[in-house]
């Protein structure tokens, strides 16, 4: 399964990361590097949730790659 990031750069000089192919994965960073590991860590969180609540995904898991785009 690859995952893309999205990444933006706010006025304020925040980090926007965001993985559409999760719904509800988006997160702040001060700097890029801490929003993209930050969006990371919640797409394993979300992707463990539906797993162990039996939720079906997208595509089946056999390996993860993130790519920050």
């Amino acid at each position: 399964m690859n995952l893309a990031i999205e990444l933006e750069q706010e006025t304020d000089g925040r980090w926007i990361a965001e993985i559409n192919e999760l719904n509800g994965v988006l997160v702040y960073g001060e700097t890029r590097d801490d929003a993209i590991t930050k969006v990371k860590t919640l797409a394993l969180r979300v992707i463990a949730d539906r797993l162990e609540n039996g939720e079906s995904l997208r595509q089946q898991i056999e390996s993860l790659i993130f790519e920050a785009v």
